[in-house]
């Protein structure tokens, strides 16, 4: 949700910094800006749409000898995604340019004030009401101040102790052209620190070609860099706090399509590495035993918590299939916006499990917050190292599953997924709860789970091309599983919904007859999710009633199925939950190929952002 690049060094600013917000494109946006110091005059260029029209209005002007410059991709909250309201936003004397992403509670309060002193507002943003009350105390402690750097450090500290809400936000200043101001409260910002250029960015795939080296930054600090430096300071002390630099081992090439058509497919297809990673230093092969030296310090609970949304909460709701039957530990699940809001009720040693790719997400750490207050022991499972889940947790599992840009979210959840299979096994070895030999089928077969899914991906795609083009022109679809497959159909639906904008719905198969069935007809096709498990001949009798009332089928399931169906999609056959690996890419890929068949956005689904890190 909004892309925030901030750039201070010796390249040319302005074609560096579009370099980098094409680098966030995948967050989402619907105008983008950029501002620049040049012949001693602030400039702002700004556009509604993509960044191709952002940059073709850029190409009308002199840029080249800017080495600062702020940018911004922005995701409509207060306001139409028109170009007055995209950022940056310039004050009133055109000294001082600011973007920011998140969302000011009082801003309404903060501008009746500040229009009754005769301050200016040319949008609707809540943005620009940070941008006015940071110039009215920068104009007063100018006076007085010792230097530059002094004022606006001021003047950022006493207005954001004034501001309620998120924010992430960077500001740049004609008066001292060669730094850079950035703070952050309950919103994503990062520092990224390289030789002779320093950036500040939302996520660190932005200057990930420029620098591996990062800072994370916290709630309530201050961020100011040149080219030659960096400092961080307490935002209310203005005391300078001492930050580690952090190492950061993607590589350009994660971050990039790598010849494949879309981010979404080449991450669809990156599924069996990522399964790799995940277990990678987690699974002692000579003792048939998983190993996770992160929880060493954090007791198996005795009742479960676990707190996401979206696609982190369906693979969370897939985690507690397994951990009530192979650990025998009861969850409780919560999307996250209900958990925050409502009366918890916490026993003795009880574990919350808090699900984010991102490690960001704004309910997600809410519900974790709540959690802390409370004593409740918490475990963050999030890809990104330093994140804020990750750095306010009592123990984290990363999923190791590099960047992930399409907003659609695919190789994420493929990991969590993962993750959450150690886990279950972690906590049935330690309470006694599963056999040696459960052990060693789960483990050998998680092992081999790799090479079969590699095998396995390019026959999957060709059959989501088949049975896109077939079904194209439908308008709804159910999509069904029973027992653990139940939240693979949710998935299912979540993605069809995405990226093709085609109604779906996901459904436990048993629940057709309670109301769902009404909808069956020749025209509202059926996705079954029918592996051969314990609860396939349960399955075959709902999908008797779908045909019985003419409602066309696709099958999901193992070679030799009895199905009596037309459209059959047959998948390799694996141990027990191990299943769900080729489930889940088989459910992407058909979405996937009914957007491109569709000729929609992949990528970047409309009104959608890949991080909401806003409520």
């Amino acid at each position: 949700m909004c892309g925030i690049i901030v750039y201070s060094g010796h390249r040319p600013a302005v074609p560096l910094t579009m370099d980098c917000l094409r680098r966030l494109e995948y967050r989402g946006y619907d105008s983008a800006g950029i501002a620049y110091i040049q012949q001693n005059k602030l400039q702002v260029i700004r556009s509604r749409g993509k960044l191709d029209q952002l940059e073709e209005k850029i190409g009308q002007h002199d840029v080249y000898h800017a080495t600062t410059a702020i940018g911004h991709t922005r995701w409509a909250t207060h306001g139409l995604p028109t170009e007055t309201n995209a950022h940056p936003h310039t004050d009133n004397n055109k000294e001082l340019a600011l973007v920011h992403n998140g969302i000011i509670e009082n801003f309404q309060e903060i501008r009746n004030s500040l229009e009754q002193r005769g301050y200016v507002f040319y949008s609707e943003t809540d943005t620009e009401t940070i941008l006015l009350l940071i110039s009215d105390k920068y104009k007063h402690i100018r006076e007085k101040a010792n230097s530059e750097d002094e004022a606006i450090a001021r003047a950022l500290s006493q207005a954001l102790q004034e501001v309620e809400g998120s924010y992430a936000l960077a500001l740049i200043n004609l008066n001292s052209p060669n730094e850079i101001w950035g703070a952050r409260h309950s919103s994503p910002l990062i520092l990224g620190a390289g030789t002779g250029e320093n950036f500040i960015a939302s996520d660190i795939p932005a200057f990930l070609p420029y620098t591996k080296d990062v800072v994370f930054l916290e709630d309530g600090e201050l961020a100011k860099i040149t080219a030659n430096g960096w400092e961080v300071y307490d935002a209310s002390s203005l005391n300078r706090i001492d930050k580690q630099i952090n190492r950061i081992d993607w590589n350009v090439q994660s971050a990039q399509k790598g010849g494949y058509k879309h981010f979404m497919l080449k991450e669809i297809m990156e599924q069996p590495q990522v399964i790799k990673d995940c277990m990678a230093g987690r699974i002692d092969s000579a003792n048939q035993r998983v190993i996770l030296p992160e929880l060493d310090h954090v007791s198996v609970p005795e009742q479960v918590h676990i707190v996401a949304c979206g696609t982190s909460y369906h693979a969370g709701l897939w985690a507690k299939y397994i951990f009530e039957s192979w650990s025998r530990v009861p969850v409780h699940i919560d999307i996250a916006s209900e958990f925050r809001y409502r009366d918890n009720i916490f026993r003795e040693n009880d574990l919350v499990l808090a699900i984010t790719q991102s490690g960001e997400t704004a309910d997600t750490l809410a519900g974790l917050r709540i959690a802390r207050e409370q004593n409740v022991p918490v475990v963050g499972l999030c890809n990104v190292m330093g994140s804020s889940v990750a750095r306010e947790s009592d123990g984290v599992i990363y999923t190791q599953a590099g960047p992930e840009i399409s907003v659609a979210s695919t190789k994420a959840m493929c990991s969590q997924m993962a993750a959450f299979l150690l886990l279950a096994l972690y906590w049935g070895e330690s309470k006694g709860t599963l056999s040696t030999e459960f052990l060693q089928n789960s483990i050998q077969d998680f092992i081999s789970l790799p090479g079969i899914l590699n095998s396995e991906l390019a026959r999957m795609q060709e059959s989501g091309q088949e049975f896109a083009a077939k079904y194209s022109r439908s308008r709804s679809f159910f999509f069904l599983g029973r027992g653990i497959n139940y939240p693979l159909a949710l998935e299912g639906a979540l993605k069809l919904k995405e990226i093709s904008y085609i109604h779906a719905e996901g459904y436990a198969a048993g629940e057709m007859k309670h109301g769902p069935i009404a909808l069956i007809d020749p025209e509202f096709p059926t996705l079954a999710i029918a592996p051969h498990d314990d609860l396939y001949t349960k399955l075959i009798s709902n999908l008797q009633e779908v045909k019985a009332r003419s409602g066309p089928v696709i099958g999901l399931t193992h070679p030799g199925s009895d199905l009596n169906l037309e459209d059959k999609w047959e998948i390799p056959k694996m141990w027990s939950a191990l299943n769900s690996f080729l489930i889940l890419p088989a459910l992407q890929l058909f979405a996937y190929e009914m957007a491109v068949y569709l000729g929609k956005d992949v990528d970047q689904p409309r009104n959608l952002a890949k991080s909401v890190t806003v409520e």
